[in-house]
C-alpha cells in the first residue's frame, strides 16, 4: 500500500517540485496550503513572492490540477497569530530581535500541519526546504545540509522535534535551485521563475517596527543613544527600530561609523559603539532543542551559526541547566544578538540549537 503524504504547497517552485518528485518516488501525494494570513494586500504578496498569502492558492491550486493530485486549503490563522505574529512582536517590544519563520516552522508548518495531516490519513508531511532528513546510528532522526550549501535552510529548522523529523520528507534537499527550475520547466509548470520569497510574509513592506506600532496598538518612547560610557550621544525613536549591529538609519553624526552594540530596555537606551564593540566570544542560550545528540553531558566541540547568513565558526557548549546552554567561540564573532536562534552542526549533520539571551563581555 502507498505511503500517503501531504506536501505544503505554497504555490512556489520548490514545493510545486517536492509534490513532483514524491509522486514519482510512488507516494500518494496530496497537496495542502496553509491559510495563514488572510488580510493581505494580494497583488504586494504576488509581486514579493509571498509563501503565505492568498495569492498563494491560486499558483498552488494550478500545480496541484497539473500534477493530478488532490489539493485543500487549510485555515491554521490562529495558529499563525499565536506562535508567529504574537511571539514577533512581543520579543520586539523586549528588545529581542526574532526570527518568525524558525517560530512558523516548528508551532505551524510542522506541528499544526502535521497533526491535521494524521487526521486527513497521511503517513508523513513534506516541504520544499533545501535540507536531509537522516536517521543516525544512535536511532536519533536529525537534519542534514542540502546537496546545495548555498541554499540550505537547516538554520530555520533546528527547532523540529524528533517525532516531527520522523514523519517528513525534504525531497528538495538533494538538488540546488537551478535542477529544481530545471525540473519544474521539463514538467511545464508556469511558476518556473517564480522569484523568492524575500521578505517576512505578514511584513511585506519590510517595516518592522511600524507593524509592531500599528498591530499593537502601542506607542514606543524615544530614549537615548548612549556611548559605552553611558554619555549621551542623541535621541532614538524607540527600541523597536533597533538591533544589534545595526549601522544604517541610527541618525547620529559622530564624525565615525558608529553601530548598535546593545539595546537597555529598562532604561529605555540603545548603546552606541565601534564595530570592533560588536564582537564577543561568549553567549548564553535558552530554549534548548537537541537533535542528532540527546544529551550534553560534558563541554562539547562544535560549529555554530548565530543567523540564518552567518557561516558558522567553531565553539564549545556546556549545560547549565536542563534548558540552558554556554557557547564560547574558538574566536569573537560579530553581533550576537538576543533573540536570534544559535544552531550547532556536527560535521552537516544539525546538532541542535537555541534562542541566544545574552552575550558575555564587555
Amino acid at each position: 500500500m502507498k505511503k500517503k503524504v501531504a506536501v505544503g504547497m505554497s504555490g512556489g517552485v520548490d514545493s510545486s517540485v517536492a509534490a513532483y518528485l514524491l509522486k514519482e518516488q510512488g507516494y500518494d501525494v496530496i497537496g495542502v496550503t496553509m491559510q495563514i494570513w488572510q488580510d493581505e494586500d494580494v497583488d504586494s504578496m504576488a509581486e514579493n513572492g509571498g509563501c503565505c498569502g492568498l495569492s498563494a492558492v491560486d499558483d498552488a491550486r494550478c500545480v496541484a490540477d497539473k500534477l493530478g493530485i488532490p489539493y485543500y486549503v487549510l485555515n491554521f490563522k490562529k495558529e499563525f497569530k499565536q506562535h508567529v505574529i504574537d511571539y514577533f512582536m512581543d520579543e520586539y517590544m523586549h528588545a529581542r530581535t526574532p526570527n518568525p519563520c524558525i517560530a512558523c516552522n516548528r508551532y505551524v508548518k510542522w506541528e499544526a500541519l502535521l497533526k491535521r495531516a494524521l487526521e486527513l490519513g497521511c503517513d508523513y508531511i513534506a516541504t520544499g526546504h533545501y535540507a536531509r532528513v537522516v536517521k543516525l546510528e544512535n536511532g536519533r532522526f536529525a537534519l542534514k545540509k542540502s546537496a546545495s550549501i548555498r541554499k540550505d535552510q537547516t538554520y530555520a529548522l533546528y527547532n523540529l522535534t524528533q517525532e516531527q523529523l520522523s514523519r517528513t520528507l525534504m525531497p528538495v534537499g538533494e538538488y540546488d535551485k537551478e535542477e529544481i527550475r530545471k525540473i519544474a520547466e521539463q514538467i511545464g509548470l508556469f511558476i518556473a521563475d517564480k522569484p523568492d520569497s524575500q521578505e517576512i510574509c505578514f511584513v511585506p513592506d519590510n517595516d518592522y517596527a511600524g507593524y509592531i506600532e500599528r498591530e499593537s496598538g502601542k506607542s514606543f518612547d524615544k530614549g537615548n543613544f548612549v556611548d559605552l560610557d553611558g554619555r549621551i550621544l542623541g535621541t532614538h525613536k524607540g527600541i523597536i527600530h533597533y538591533t544589534i549591529g545595526q549601522r544604517k538609519g541610527l541618525g547620529l553624526s559622530v564624525g565615525k561609523p558608529v553601530f548598535v552594540v546593545d539595546i537597555r530596555p529598562d532604561t529605555n537606551e540603545v548603546v552606541i559603539g565601534t564595530n570592533e564593540d560588536t564582537f564577543h566570544q561568549e553567549l548564553i542560550a535558552d530554549r534548548v532543542n537537541l537533535m542528532s545528540i540527546s544529551s550534553v553531558e560534558e563541554e562539547m566541540p562544535l560549529n555554530a551559526k548565530i543567523r540564518y547568513s552567518h557561516k558558522g565558526a567553531p565553539c564549545r557548549i556546556k549545560m547549565l541547566d536542563d534548558n540552558t546552554l554556554r557557547c564560547c567561540f574558538e574566536e569573537p564573532v560579530r553581533a550576537i544578538t538576543p533573540g536570534q536562534a544559535v544552531v550547532f552542526y556536527d560535521g552537516d549533520v544539525v546538532a541542535g540549537g537555541a534562542v541566544i539571551k545574552k552575550w558575555i563581555g564587555k
